[in-house]
């Protein structure tokens, strides 16, 4: 399984973020955050400002949603041009059905936990998804330190991917670095958001060709990836 590192426009310029899109062309997507002041205490960016970079930038537009009522303004991230979109399990009133609406709009559907949501009460919707996401920190800010407790959920939540057989894409976000991305892969994950990793970093081009590596070696002898 390849890694995908997915740079945070969160740690970029925010008064030149056209410019920082197009600094990290060489990732595998370009993770928006969104956030309301509601289900996170901090306020972001929303829908036009998506279709914005959409038009900026060729590196496809992974959404994570961290707002109140995602059932309702999910959709609009798909037609504002988001190749991916993430809804917190925790916010949406029918995640099944909204899984399935963004599928039908042509985007990758993806669900977010937080560290202390549990994975296992969600085991049956995992056929409509086609990303999990493990929140390594409590979202709403950048720059926090990653939550070591974390590890054994990411462990847990590919163990079933795995029991199921299904081809799903396994994210974390939050405090990911060189220093935490090789327990990251080990642990099962498969695709990092990785923030001031790489846009704090003087070459971020260059930070993101490191971190794939080190996370590529990590799945290589991880236990998990035996057989794929």
């Amino acid at each position: 399984m390849a890694a995908q590192i997915n740079p945070s426009i969160l740690s970029a310029d925010f008064a030149r973020l056209a410019d920082q899109a197009r600094a990290v062309e060489g990732a595998d997507w370009l993770h928006v955050d969104v956030m309301d002041n509601h289900f996170v205490p901090n306020l972001t960016l929303g829908a036009p400002v998506v279709e914005s970079l959409a038009r900026a930038t060729e590196t496809p537009l992974d959404c994570h949603l961290m707002i109140e009522d995602p059932d309702r303004w999910a959709p609009q991230y798909v037609e504002a041009g988001a190749g991916s979109v993430t809804f917190h399990v925790e916010a949406a009133a029918a995640p099944v059905r909204l899984a399935r609406e963004i599928r039908a709009k042509g985007a990758r559907a993806a669900m977010a936990l937080k560290p202390a949501t549990a994975i296992e009460p969600y085991e049956d919707l995992l056929p409509e998804l086609d990303m999990v996401l493990i929140m390594t920190v409590e979202p709403g800010f950048g720059g926090q330190s990653f939550l070591d407790l974390t590890l054994p959920k990411i462990r847990r939540t590919r163990e079933l991917i795995g029991r199921h057989g299904l081809d799903l894409w396994l994210q974390v976000d939050g405090g990911v670095s060189a220093d935490t991305i090789e327990r990251c892969a080990d642990a099962g994950a498969d695709v990092f958001v990785a923030g001031s990793a790489v846009y704090g970093a003087e070459d971020p081009a260059e930070a993101i060709r490191s971190l794939r590596e080190s996370a590529r070696k990590a799945t290589a002898s991880a236990s998990w990836a035996c057989g794929h």
